[in-house]
């Protein structure tokens, strides 16, 4: 299926999910065990099983390769202490290749037979499935997705900065670093649907709020080739480049950049590299003046959370890369795992006791260098943005070139 009729496909299969009949497990507990624990769809005496809907072979494969190997460590780990609740932990994976009729297919497949998600990559993928979860589902989504489109849901939560406060806070270390100015213009590539778009978003109100103009450059996901944008860019007369696209269209656009002359920063947004891309012939330029944002320390950071997750994570996978999925996969498992451990302790491992226990955590992932709060459904767990270089040397790839923090535009800023 081409990615561009991605909009119309996800709207039909919205309907027809929202309109189909079928067994409404609508997360109230199903069972009550000897010592009062109630339980719900996904949980048996024994076992509690979560679902991860994710890319093995499309856009983000090196993403969602990361993520899940990461989640499996979790579950593994947290098996090998007994699980939780006396119960063990079962990851039920499905790899959706980023096309919408198998993400959603693979959500109607798992939804009744798991008590959440501790994975769900596609924010477009995510939204077609979101009226569902909120209706009669009411099971705990944790996504590998972070448009702003996702936030109000009770049971969708964004773990992180979404993609326009993430693209305003990358904006804001541009002009702190005085590599843009008032009257400048900048471009932004960035693919169609809920991820370009909502990055888009942040562009355009940084923009504003520092007296920039934005030059557009749509593209679609299957567009590897960014020939054509440099070229527009470069005689627009950007004076930088934000790219919210995946990780080969970084690569794409920064080499191309290079090989024609055309020298200026480009920033991306969290989902927009891989350190596979340094040994390709856009290496070089990656190394030079690429930058990414995300709310979490990088892989490589010698902070002790990122150190010991890599440790642990090459002794399980040593033939694999170290990146930020692993990071981002092991947080989302952890904070579901955390969900699990406070609704066993009120006796309420249902969709809703899930749910609930989750708005009771703060103050979480400091190790990681944020700290997120979901007490909150209305926003993200944080807006605070951690500025990342690639760097050759560093496990993972990246290396830290401005600590968490929000900027003032992102924090005035009302997301969309």
């Amino acid at each position: 299926m081409k990615l561009r009729a991605l909009t119309a496909v996800v709207a039909a299969l919205t309907v027809t999910l929202v309109g189909c009949s079928g067994k409404a497990t609508g997360g109230k507990g199903d069972g009550q065990d000897e010592a009062g624990l109630r339980t719900g769809p996904g949980v048996t005496s024994s076992t509690i099983s979560l679902g991860v809907l994710t890319d093995m072979t499309g856009v983000y494969a090196s993403l969602g390769k990361s993520v899940t190997q990461a989640q499996q460590l979790w579950a593994q780990q947290i098996n090998a202490k007994g699980g939780i609740c006396d119960r063990k932990i079962e990851l039920t994976v499905r790899d959706h290749g980023y096309d919408p009729q198998k993400a959603i297919a693979g959500y109607t497949e798992l939804e009744p037979k798991v008590l959440g998600f501790a994975q769900f990559i596609g924010s477009p993928f995510v939204a077609a499935v979101e009226q569902r979860i909120d209706g009669k589902d009411k099971g705990l989504v944790l996504p590998q997705a972070w448009s702003a489109s996702l936030v109000g849901s009770p049971y969708i939560r964004v773990i992180g900065a979404t993609y326009d406060v993430e693209t305003i806070n990358l904006i804001d270390h541009l002009l702190k670093e005085k590599r843009i100015a008032q009257g400048d213009r900048i471009g932004h590539v960035y693919f169609e649907g809920d991820y370009g778009e909502n990055a888009l978003a942040g562009s355009k109100y940084a923009a504003k709020e520092a007296g920039l103009t934005v030059v557009e450059q749509k593209i679609k996901p299957t567009d590897n080739d960014m020939t054509a944008q440099v070229a527009a860019l470069k005689q627009a007369g950007v004076k930088a480049v934000v790219v919210s696209a995946g990780p080969r269209q970084a690569a794409s656009l920064v080499g191309v950049a290079a090989a024609t002359g055309f020298d200026v920063p480009v920033v991306g947004n969290n989902s927009a590299y891989a350190p596979q891309l340094l040994k390709t012939q856009a290496g070089p330029a990656l190394l030079k003046d690429y930058y990414i944002a995300s709310s979490t320390l990088p892989i490589g950071d010698p902070g002790d959370g990122p150190s010991l997750l890599a440790k642990e994570y090459a002794s399980k996978y040593p033939n694999d890369v170290l990146d930020n999925g692993v990071v981002a996969g092991w947080t989302a498992a952890s904070v579901f795992g955390e969900a699990l451990d406070k609704a066993c302790d009120e006796k309420d491992l249902t969709r809703e006791g899930i749910g609930r226990a989750l708005l009771t955590i703060k103050g979480y992932g400091t190790e990681f260098g944020v700290t997120h709060d979901f007490s909150d459904p209305e926003a993200p767990s944080t807006r605070e943005s951690v500025i990342m270089k690639p760097d050759a040397t560093a496990p993972g790839g990246l290396k830290v070139i401005s600590p968490a923090s929000v900027s003032p535009a992102a924090k005035s800023y009302t997301l969309k």
